[in-house]
C-alpha cells in the first residue's frame, strides 16, 4: 500500500513558529497564576477547588480531583491547605459518617468575588470553548511532540498546572 498523502518538508521556521506558540501558551498560563497569587494569595489550582466546591457543596474529594484532572492525593494537599486558611469547610455526611463533603466559607466567597478570572485558568477555558474535532486533533498533535522529547516525566500530567 503507497502512501497517498502530499510530503511536508519541514523548515526551521515551522518548528520556530511552533516553539513561539508554546511560549505564548505557557507565559499566558503563568502570567494568570501570579495575577491571580498577586490578587488572591492563593494558587490558581487552589481558586479552581474553590470555585468547584462553591459551585458544587458537599462535593467529595475524588469528584474534585476527577474535575481537574488531577492525582486525588494532590487534590487532597490542596484541600487541606484550603482549610486551614479556613476557606473550606469539611461537612460528614449524616447518612455515612465516612464520607466527607467540602463546602466553602464566607471568607472564600468574598475571595472569590474579587478573584481575577477565569477561576479554572485561561488554558481549561480555552480548551472548554473548542468543539470536539479541534480537540480530537489537537490532542494527537501534542501526542506527537511528546513522543519525540527525548525526556519527560509522564507523573507531571496529574499535576496542576500552577503547581508546577
Amino acid at each position: 500500500m503507497t502512501n497517498t498523502s502530499p510530503t511536508f518538508e519541514q523548515t526551521p521556521q515551522d518548528a520556530r513558529s511552533v516553539l513561539k506558540k508554546f511560549r505564548l501558551i505557557y507565559g499566558t498560563v503563568k502570567q494568570h497564576f501570579r495575577e491571580v497569587e498577586e490578587h488572591c494569595g492563593i494558587s490558581g489550582s487552589q481558586l479552581w477547588l474553590l470555585q468547584e466546591i462553591h459551585n458544587s457543596p458537599n462535593i467529595g474529594v475524588s469528584n474534585l480531583a476527577s474535575r481537574l484532572s488531577i492525582h486525588q492525593s494532590t487534590c487532597s494537599q490542596l484541600v487541606e491547605k484550603l482549610s486551614k486558611a479556613k476557606l473550606i469547610i469539611k461537612v460528614r455526611s449524616a447518612e455515612d459518617q465516612r464520607r466527607v463533603g467540602l463546602r466553602t466559607t464566607d471568607a472564600a466567597i468574598t475571595l472569590l468575588a474579587k478573584a481575577p478570572t477565569p477561576a479554572e485558568g485561561v488554558l481549561p477555558e480555552a480548551l472548554n470553548t473548542m468543539s470536539q474535532d479541534v480537540l480530537v486533533q489537537l490532542d494527537t498533535a501534542l501526542e506527537k511532540v511528546i513522543a519525540q522529547l527525548s525526556v519527560r516525566n509522564n507523573k507531571l500530567e496529574a499535576l496542576p498546572l500552577s503547581e508546577m
